[in-house]
């Protein structure tokens, strides 16, 4: 009898997983850390213009944001065709865009006021009188920077 034996080739040996539940909480954590919730949802069809000359917006938490435009296919049988105001998650009248702009400085400190803007995201399709009634409650609030969101694009093409 030998004291060696010989090894038979039974194959590969098998992949350890020992490391596997590392890796599953290490992507679990990165997503969990990369990954923003949305603040509101969108109420209105909001198909943005485009701009040939856009400037981006360093600090987005310094921005305050008024949506109009129809409301969206769910939100029509119930709300109509004609363009609304949305702020935040609901629909408002123009009369309550000045209280919007009051309790959204509140919550914010008080040295970083001054610095606020406000946005207005409005559909191409909606008309410019509704846009107007919107900027004139934005003067009585003192709320004077504005900041209209667009797409890059060429001014041109929509014409």
């Amino acid at each position: 009898m030998s004291k060696f034996k010989k090894k038979s080739s039974a194959g590969q040996p098998a992949i350890s997983t020992a490391s596997l539940p590392d890796i599953v909480f290490m992507l679990l954590f990165f997503f969990m850390v990369v990954t923003t919730m949305r603040d509101t949802s969108l109420m209105v069809e909001n198909t943005l213009p485009s701009a040939d000359q856009v400037e981006k917006l360093q600090k987005k938490d310094l921005v305050m944001y008024i949506y109009a435009g129809k409301p969206s296919p769910r939100y029509a049988e119930r709300f109509g065709t004609e363009a609304r105001i949305q702020l935040n998650d609901k629909f408002a009248d123009v009369d309550e865009v000045q209280q919007f702009i009051f309790s959204e400085r509140e919550q914010k400190r008080e040295e970083l006021v001054p610095y606020l803007i406000t946005a207005l995201k409005v559909d191409e399709e909606t008309n410019m009188g509704l846009v107007s009634d919107i900027k004139q409650e934005l003067r009585k609030a003192e709320a004077l920077k504005i900041n209209y969101t667009t797409r890059k694009g060429d001014a041109a093409d929509n014409m």
